[in-house]
């Protein structure tokens, strides 16, 4: 775990050093990389999270999908149970800060959604191996509720949380696809 716990640090040391221009360039790139990208073409339903920097900005990305009338869902963490479901977003009014200031969605103003009605999990993540598997950010929330789940999935990365490896173990389920700022990555199963 400790090496986990050093790679986490060292991933996010090299992204602090992303002046606030190159950050909002290169999530720029890696948007419009993505709304070229089939597996987002055809889906109706996109689960996304709420970025925080230094994750890739997603905000843009939830805008683009209403504009495209998309459905966006996003994460509902249940520390309880260390699982999560996803709620309708249909506004940024819809969310309420939580624990470490991450944002939720209001449960009594958002409509929970079936894991089976979503096509398009964007997952998260500070680093991400070439054969798609990523090191979290520690609650294991998304390799729980990839389980089952048999939409595509891809991640959003800068080309520092690209890794040679990063520490697999058991549970851990790859994504489909990763989305740079330098390149696609395709991981064939």
């Amino acid at each position: 775990m400790t090496d986990k716990k050093n790679l986490r640090k060292q991933i996010q040391y090299n992204l602090s050093s992303i002046s606030k221009p190159s950050y909002e360039h290169m999530s720029y790139i890696i948007a419009q990389k993505l709304f070229q990208n089939p597996s987002w073409i055809k889906a109706t339903t996109i689960a996304v999270t709420l970025s925080n920097p230094p994750e890739v900005d997603t905000f843009q990305i939830i805008r683009k999908a209403w504009e495209e009338g998309k459905k966006v869902v996003v994460p509902k963490c249940l520390p309880k149970t260390r699982e999560m479901d996803f709620r309708i977003l249909t506004k940024f009014s819809q969310l309420e800060s939580v624990y470490s200031g991450l944002l939720e969605p209001i449960e009594s103003e958002t409509e929970l959604i079936a894991k089976k009605d979503i096509q398009l999990v964007i997952v998260p993540g500070l680093g991400f191996s070439r054969k798609g598997f990523r090191l979290g950010f520690g609650g294991g929330y998304y390799d729980r509720f990839l389980i089952e789940y048999e939409g595509d999935t891809l991640s959003l990365a800068f080309e520092q949380q690209i890794l040679e490896s990063v520490p697999v173990e058991e549970h851990d389920i790859p994504v489909k696809q990763i989305i740079s700022n330098e390149e696609i990555i395709v991981i064939h199963d």
